[in-house]
């Protein structure tokens, strides 16, 4: 690749002659070539700038000048692949670029950078003051050549040396043999994978209190891909949300999902891309939205043979509004609900989510009696199969009552996190083993709650419309810190 800057300060650019950039020009990678403005200027103080027309503050630089400087440059590219300037005023075969950095242009992005990288040669225009006269770039785009007015970032310069250098790095580096190792440009922050690059560590392993992760020295290249993977999805989404918005749904998988998730994004059901999830504690007001929720989510875990009408009765004895409302005021419950603020992305092909619907809840209740000896609402017999705790032992049981998600959330994540984040909560409120029943038929739900470290204890009986349904009864130990134990990491 040709690239030509053209300045009033030519020794700005000698700082391109350094590291990777320097090697690739001594390389014959790059042919680099910087002139000087002033050499197009005619009078005795080689003028370059007048007064702004109209009236202003500042000067502007003048395009009699820069029009004989890009005319001759231009010409001289009879060695590239642009060729020289043929009769109709357009550059012959081959693609090149006029770049003007300004604050006004628009934003040069690393997909700019990879775009600019298949051009055969660049032509690289650096203002001062206030700008080259603004007729430049239009009568050299009129002419057929391509024109780019390019701004690193929403802030000023004294002039364009600084961001041409940032954009010729950032273009020259993506250049064949220019980086030693070619995959370096995959993982790193904002290629084409959309997320910002995952940390970097090295030796020592442990340095003044902090350990590097053990999966990064296990050896096992497919642990640490997914490491790193997860990694970057937490950066992206605690620094630049923007990013997280802007992934493609089609290019993540079930973990790259579950991941998204634990960090408050979703992504729906043939959505455009990634929503922002909360995740609260339910409140009074959500009782009857959390009863319409469960009324949609329950027959997802009923087995096929359940009539609709069983299922029916069912929902309309145990998932009320007023049980819920019970639930939320009851301490010895825990609520949690999920809810899109934004609702669904626009655009969307499956039933649109509106802003601030619920969209997934959990429910525990903890085997405690009150005052009046009585247990939660709701709570179900504890199994043979999960013993009791002795009384001057401090355990107490909770049940994991519900987990549901909406059906346009399937396979998002979502059910991991609630998972998660009941566990957690039933461990501040004093649980230190939690049990449930699904219904033997759901693997689906099985190899979730067996992901979240929940294992199979027996079986139990478990009544919907007074039809007898057969479930697989899994518990877990948690452990007094609040933090499941043991637990494998959850997936979607």
């Amino acid at each position: 690749m040709r690239i030509d800057v053209v300045s009033i300060f030519p020794a700005f650019l000698d700082v391109l002659d350094l590291s990777l950039i320097g090697r690739a020009r001594e390389d014959g990678l790059i042919d680099l070539r910087v002139h000087d403005l002033r050499d197009w200027a005619h009078d005795r103080h080689r003028t370059v700038d007048d007064t702004p027309l109209g009236g202003g503050a500042g000067m502007v630089m003048r395009p009699d000048v820069w029009g004989e400087a890009l005319d001759a440059v231009l010409a001289d590219g009879a060695e590239v692949p642009g060729g020289p300037e043929t009769p109709g005023g357009a550059l012959g075969a081959g693609r090149a670029v006029l770049l003007i950095p300004t604050p006004a242009g628009e934003v040069f992005t690393q997909r700019t950078a990879e775009d600019l990288a298949g051009a055969d040669r660049l032509i690289v225009a650096c203002g001062r003051y206030e700008g080259i006269d603004s007729r430049v770039p239009r009568h050299y785009a009129a002419r057929g050549i391509e024109v780019r007015e390019l701004s690193i970032g929403d802030y000023v310069l004294n002039g364009g040396e600084a961001a041409a250098i940032v954009m010729i790095e950032a273009i020259a580096r993506l250049l064949p043999g220019v980086l030693g190792n070619p995959a370096s440009v995959v993982e790193e922050s904002h290629s084409a994978l959309g997320l910002l690059e995952h940390e970097a560590l090295t030796r020592p392993v442990a340095w003044r209190g902090l350990d590097a992760p053990e999966v990064l020295l296990s050896g096992d290249h497919a642990r640490i891909a997914r490491a790193r993977r997860d990694e970057a999805i937490a950066r992206t989404a605690a620094r630049r949300p923007d990013m997280i918005r802007a992934l493609d749904p089609t290019t993540l998988d079930s973990q790259d999902r579950a991941a998204l998730a634990r960090h408050g994004w979703v992504v729906p059901a043939g959505s455009l891309g990634p929503a922002p999830m909360r995740l609260r504690p339910a409140e009074p007001d959500d009782a009857r939205a959390l009863a319409a929720l469960a009324a949609r989510t329950f027959p997802d875990a009923c087995p096929p043979f359940l009539a609709p009408e069983e299922i029916a009765a069912h929902v309309a004895r145990a998932l009320t509004p007023e049980r819920f409302a019970q639930w939320i005021a009851d301490e010895r419950a825990g609520v949690a609900v999920a809810e899109l603020p934004e609702g669904s992305p626009a655009g969307s092909d499956a039933e649109p989510i509106a802003p601030g619907e619920l969209v997934g809840y959990a429910v525990f209740l903890l085997e405690t009696r009150d005052a009046d000896g009585a247990l939660p609402e709701g709570l179900d017999a504890r199994p043979p199969s999960i013993a009791a705790p002795d009384a001057a032992s401090g355990r107490a049981v909770a049940e994991l009552s519900k987990v549901y998600a909406d059906s346009r959330l399937r396979a998002s994540g979502l059910a991991p996190v609630l998972i998660s984040h009941a566990l957690a909560s039933a461990a501040r409120a004093g649980a230190t083993e939690i049990w449930l029943g699904t219904h033997e038929g759901n693997r689906r739900a099985r190899k979730a709650y067996k992901r979240a470290g929940f294992s199979a204890r027996g079986t139990r009986v478990y009544e919907v419309g007074g039809t007898a349904c057969r479930d697989v009864v899994m518990s877990l130990t948690l452990a007094p810190a609040g933090e499941p134990s043991p637990r494998k990491e959850p997936r979607a």
